[in-house]
């Protein structure tokens, strides 16, 4: 029986225990001994680069921003969908994370953060956002926690509230849209980001190609576009009487 080999580790800004280990030619990582993603279960991080960056095939200078680099599935996609003139930027929190992909995941992923399209940026992708000039991105995927309401980074709540949203939707160019992975359904998010100015749609995903069903779900949404005040319905207010000044029945 081969081994589960531990190839590195290292902590992450609030303490926990961040490993990447290989088995039998599959590659894991896990936090606190739990596991995030796998090379063995790699459909739902396609689909996140799939959904907003459809739109971008043939579209000249396409830029696209990505809030966790992983095991670098995402990217992978996204770099078969834009044309040779695209930019694309990856925000990853853990330098270490990165470090890996080149020495450890080279036959996997790694080579494509040599891609002359990727800047890679060792940084939050809340503070990428917070700085990027407005508009920046025709895309903007963001894998950085298991979704709006389980954080494993308490930190990472911040990416999902009004503040985030209103960076994602300064940071978008028209018609761009954003993708949010999410580990499970998300009851309310959907009506959330439509109180914060945005149309979205849910689409689930499987784990991995040959699962039965969808165990993840992919969030993707655009902003809202403003209804001109001179076309909003106005809804005419009906005035009633007391009902002390009401007829009695008799």
């Amino acid at each position: 029986m081969k081994p589960f080999r531990t190839l590195a580790e290292t902590r992450t800004p609030d303490g926990s225990r961040f490993t990447l280990h290989e088995h039998d030619g599959e590659y894991f990582l896990k936090l606190n001994g739990r596991q995030l993603m796998s090379t063995t279960s790699t459909t739902s991080e396609l689909m996140l680069a799939e959904l907003p960056c459809r739109r971008l095939r043939g579209r000249a200078n396409a830029a696209v921003l990505i809030g966790g680099l992983g095991l670098g599935y995402s990217l992978q996609r996204v770099l078969e969908i834009v044309g040779p003139d695209a930019t694309v930027h990856v925000a990853e929190l853990l330098p270490e994370v990165v470090a890996w992909n080149r020495e450890f995941l080279g036959n996997v992923n790694g080579k494509l953060l040599d891609d002359p399209r990727v800047k890679v940026i060792t940084r939050d992708v809340f503070d990428v956002l917070l700085q990027a000039p407005k508009p920046s991105y025709d895309a903007i995927l963001l894998d950085v926690d298991n979704g709006p309401t389980s954080f494993v980074q308490k930190k990472n709540s911040r990416i999902y509230g009004s503040r985030g949203f209103g960076l994602i939707a300064r940071s978008l160019k028209p018609e761009g849209e954003v993708a949010f992975w999410a580990a499970c359904p998300e009851p309310g998010f959907i009506e959330s980001m439509k109180r914060n100015g945005f149309k979205a749609s849910a689409y689930p995903a499987k784990a991995h190609e040959h699962a039965k069903r969808a165990a993840h779900m992919i969030y993707v949404a655009e902003v809202a576009p403003v209804v001109p005040e001179e076309d909003r319905v106005v809804v005419p207010k009906v005035h009633v009487k007391p009902w002390q000044n009401l007829p009695r029945r008799r």
